[in-house]
């Protein structure tokens, strides 16, 4: 029985599948809700009828006693009635807050699962649309499931009663029933997609904008102000035709609804004025007609609880899509003793259905360095990411002292690998906590020591305090945020250090000092450098040379600088239309001891 549920579970839609989640998680709350909506649904139905004996007492009954127990009933069911509302409104705020948190929650943990990979199927500003906007529609997907059962028992009660009162009545509403089913029909499936589009839309202006806020600098110095305002408002009117459809069909149905509710009514009172005529109704059975067909025709409360739950399964389907995607698996092995050997065997990467890296085989000594160098778009990037298991392989693997990187803990992997990148991210309350942040714990002295290799703690301490200076307090140049984000993967031991592009913002003397700390100074840790200078690549113990997606070479480069090809990848692309024809058969030579600073040719 249980792995029946489970693959009927497997292969439930995954939109149905997240709902089902969300409503279980909120199983009491949601129960509590349908048991209040139940009981005001029923008080609504049982109030016309207490209230047309009332007045038949008033009107017919000589015993005063019969009539003041009419009417105190009818004082308790509308106390009730405020109670029960004033209860249902309280429970479905505490239940759309912590089914919103829960699911914002949901998502945001898996897309630091899934880790970088979420940004190759997902912009930013999709991302951030979907955890904010989406979230919040799926989590009030339990409360609007939870009263749709009320609001539909609610008109189907007051037919129930109306043809109780007298058959003729019910039949009267009856014959406008199939229009109102049609009617439902039309604006459950029109506003679906117009809901879903609308929401897609939305997640594109949420990129862009994004985007543009993340080159504001770039905006006001290349004048674009205007363009990017087009730029970013390009969707709007897409935007506006799908929400003005929304409101259309709402409007039509409304409308419709307007003009076919007040006949149905009409006719219902019609019906009853002659059987009233006839003696077979009383004054105040009259008066429960006219309130059992006000509530037959309340489609409006229907329609609405039917627009919630089209608009929370419309957000959950894109909430949805962003589960679906697999998050990092990571195995339970540790490494063994070992100095950092790396390995890659037969790794291949695919990029926007473009080959980036292919049948990669490099092996790099546990303590050394090695540079990877090539020109933009040859893989580099790519080759970092796997080294450190920001990405996975498309085939391949990638081995860490002879262990997969998938196989390794997650603790055990991020200890042993540290990153620096060319736009690093920062993050703690103090510039010292951003240096400090990690997998681990950091002593005071060690995050000084590391600032200093940057070359990070001459302008730490001329800030106001220091590095317990408030990290968003301060404005800090491109190559003041490379020199902390250095920092921080020198704080943090391990046996492989990856830089990508880490060096980019740093002037010349700068990067000198800095290259001390990183090819003398950090012990016996193995370096990966993306390197764009042959100054960096000269330090290098090792040079990985990529070209057309593959490893053209593999040797120091005081061996490769005799080549005319490898000098021109360190050249300005302007010059690359000079390079000469045919390529060399690779080359694979042995580790030797490393270049010494100074030794190799320089920029």
């Amino acid at each position: 029985m249980r792995l029946g549920a489970s693959l009927c579970h497997a292969s439930e839609p995954p939109t149905r599948r997240l709902l089902r989640d969300v409503v279980r998680h909120s199983a009491g709350r949601c129960t509590a809700l349908g048991l209040i909506g139940m009981f005001t649904a029923a008080a609504e139905l049982a109030m016309p009828s207490v209230l047309g004996h009332a007045v038949d007492a008033l009107l017919t009954d000589r015993r005063p006693l019969w009539t003041g127990r009419w009417t105190v009933l009818a004082a308790a069911l509308t106390a009730a009635l405020i109670a029960a509302q004033a209860g249902e409104a309280l429970i479905t705020g505490m239940t759309g807050a912590r089914t919103v948190a829960r699911a914002r929650g949901r998502l945001l943990r898996h897309v630091l699962a899934v880790g970088p990979p979420a940004q190759d199927r997902f912009s930013p500003g999709d991302l951030t649309t979907r955890l904010v906007g989406n979230a919040a529609h799926t989590g009030a997907a339990p409360a609007a499931l939870a009263g749709l059962p009320a609001a539909a028992i609610t008109p189907l009660g007051a037919l129930l009663a109306l043809t109780l009162l007298d058959p003729w009545l019910g039949t009267a509403f009856v014959l406008g029933i199939p229009v109102l089913v049609l009617l439902l029909r039309a604006f459950v499936r029109d506003t679906t997609d117009s809901v879903r589009r609308y929401q897609q839309v939305q997640g594109r202006m949420v990129g862009h904008l994004l985007e543009t806020l993340r080159g504001a600098r770039t905006v006001a110095a290349a004048g674009t102000v205007r363009s990017e305002t087009a730029r970013i408002l390009r969707p709007l009117p897409e935007l506006g035709r799908h929400g003005n459809r929304t409101w259309q069909v709402l409007g039509r149905s409304t409308a419709q609804a307007a003009a076919i509710l007040p006949l149905l009514q009409i006719l219902v009172l019609a019906v009853a004025g002659l059987l009233m005529t006839a003696h077979r109704l009383t004054v105040g059975e009259l008066l429960a007609a006219s309130r059992y067909a006000a509530l037959a025709t309340g489609l409006g409360v229907l329609v609405s609880r039917v627009n919630d739950v089209v608009r929370s399964r419309a957000a959950a389907g894109r909430v949805a899509e962003v589960l679906a995607e697999p998050a990092t698996a990571h195995g339970t092995r540790r490494l063994p003793a070992g100095t950092g050997r790396l390995e890659f065997r037969g790794v291949a990467a695919v990029r926007g259905g473009r080959a980036v890296l292919r049948e990669v085989d490099v092996s790099v000594p546990g303590g050394s360095s090695l540079a990877v160098v090539g020109r933009s778009g040859t893989g580099k990037s790519v080759f970092a990411a796997l080294a450190g298991r920001l990405a996975d392989p498309d085939e391949g693997v990638v081995l860490l002292d002879g262990v997969p990187l998938p196989e390794l803990c997650r603790a055990e992997l991020r200890r042993a690998v540290g990153h620096a990148f060319a736009r690093p991210a920062l993050f703690g309350g103090t510039v010292g906590g951003a240096i400090a942040f990690g997998p681990t714990a950091v002593p005071r002295e060690r995050v000084v020591s590391a600032a200093r290799q940057a070359c990070a703690d001459d302008f730490i301490r001329l800030l106001p305090h220091g590095y317990e200076t408030h990290r968003r307090a301060v404005a800090l140049s491109g190559g003041e945020v490379q020199r902390l984000g250095l920092a921080r993967a020198f704080a943090h031991g391990g046996r492989l250090l990856v830089l990508d592009d880490a060096t980019s913002s740093l002037d010349t003397v700068t990067e000198r000092r800095i290259g001390a700390a990183l090819w003398h100074g950090l012990g016996d840790r193995t370096r990966v450098v993306v390197a764009h200078r042959p100054s960096t690549a000269a330090r290098a113990d090792l040079v990985a040379w990529l070209d057309g997606g593959r490893v053209r070479a593999l040797a120091p480069h005081a061996a490769l600088w005799c080549l005319p090809e490898y000098r021109a990848v360190f050249e300005p692309p302007c010059a690359e239309a000079d390079l000469p024809g045919p390529a060399p058969e690779p080359i694979h030579e042995p580790v030797r001891e490393p270049v010494r600073e100074g030794e190799g040719p320089d920029d």
